[in-house]
């Protein structure tokens, strides 16, 4: 199966290389590129891809406004942060809105191409120990927004097993190291991941992440 891409940055060579690293990949197809903020989201309206590359300092409207309304469409369209830096204080700002995980834009073609890769699979937490330490050092820096009365809420349902699930994605670990953690076999953690998901109300992994420093169930440190 093919993943479908969409690149979105300001800056015509970045645009260009990333178009030209990602088209060599016999699994991945570039459908289109945007300029801005704004043209990210009519084009993603326009060609539903499976995943874009948004750039956060855009003109128009910015990569994280893009992200809240291409996620709030719900047309499926997994977004990953392109970052220069990845203490970027707007990265975090960025996953809150929904964005599926981040990149530095200084990644090798093999990064770039299977980041789209795990992104498109549903994985969300591309590479979860430096989204581990971007969270945990925005939480420090301000006071970070709780959770809605209506998730704190949905937060009482979980069981003991989800809920410590829940604080060990937080921590960056992958399901197959949950799973070694917990003694218990990898297609039960997927179970379990699954129903945490739905019963918050949450779109992935990262933001299961985001919820749980949030809740204050991680702290950080």
């Amino acid at each position: 199966m093919t993943i479908r891409v969409l690149i979105a940055d300001d800056q015509m060579m970045v645009r260009e290389g990333f178009s030209v690293l990602l088209g060599a990949m016999p699994d991945i197809q570039v459908v289109g590129e945007a300029v801005n903020g704004r043209d990210a989201v009519d084009r993603v309206r326009e060609l539903s891809p499976d995943v874009v590359l948004m750039d956060i300092r855009m003109p128009e409207m910015n990569g994280i406004e893009a992200t809240r309304e291409i996620v709030a469409a719900d047309g499926g369209a997994k977004v990953l942060v392109l970052t220069t830096f990845d203490l970027d204080e707007y990265v975090y700002q960025a996953l809150r809105a929904g964005a599926s995980g981040f990149l530095l834009k200084d990644a090798s073609a093999r990064q770039l191409a299977e980041g789209v890769r795990v992104v498109a699979a549903g994985e969300a937490l591309l590479a979860p120990s430096v989204t581990k330490r971007l969270i945990t050092e925005f939480s420090k820096l301000a006071e970070t927004p709780r959770p809605s009365a209506a998730a704190q809420l949905a937060y009482g349902e979980l069981t003991d097993r989800e809920t410590e699930v829940l604080v060990l994605i937080a921590q960056g670990l992958s399901n197959s190291e949950i799973a070694e953690r917990l003694v218990v076999a990898e297609s039960t953690i997927k179970t379990h991941v699954s129903r945490v998901l739905v019963k918050l109300g949450l779109r992935d992994r990262t933001q299961a992440a985001v919820f749980a420093y949030e809740a204050r169930l991680v702290t950080p440190g």
